[in-house]
């Protein structure tokens, strides 16, 4: 059985809504530790820093969308990420869903922009990394 395709919109706001929670994620796994650092007068340079931001996020979606397929925000909209063939996500294709994601949204937007062209409406993220947002409900 194949579940249906969720709108773009309710996708939209699973990300807006995803958006709040990852500022928390921020708040908790980077902004804490960094303050305890630097009063330690330990500090990162503007790599690290980066490089700490892009870790701790893919550690977030990556278990997420490993274990179960949702994050809070994805199971508040009724979401899940599949495989293409509707199984569960494969580590690889979590970590190359994230991976393309960061590009797929930091330039302007086109990956997102991507699903008013693709014929399932889906993000150029999922495209290339053969995975899917299907409706749980």
């Amino acid at each position: 059985m194949t579940r249906p395709l969720p709108g773009v919109g309710r996708r939209l706001a699973a990300m807006l809504y995803e958006s709040l929670v990852v500022f928390a994620v921020l708040l908790i796994g980077f902004w804490l530790p960094q303050a305890f650092l630097s009063g330690m007068g330990i500090m990162l340079s503007g790599k690290g820093l980066w490089l700490h931001v892009f870790a701790l996020l893919m550690g977030y979606f990556v278990w997420f969308w490993l274990n179960g397929g949702q994050t809070l925000p994805m199971k508040t909209w009724k979401l899940r990420l599949t495989g293409a063939d509707g199984t569960p996500p494969r580590p690889l294709q979590a970590l190359l869903r994230y991976l393309a994601a960061w590009p797929s949204i930091l330039l302007f937007g086109i990956g997102i922009l991507w699903a008013l062209v693709d014929k399932d409406r889906q993000f150029l993220h999922d495209r290339i990394a053969g995975t899917r947002i299907v409706r749980t409900d």
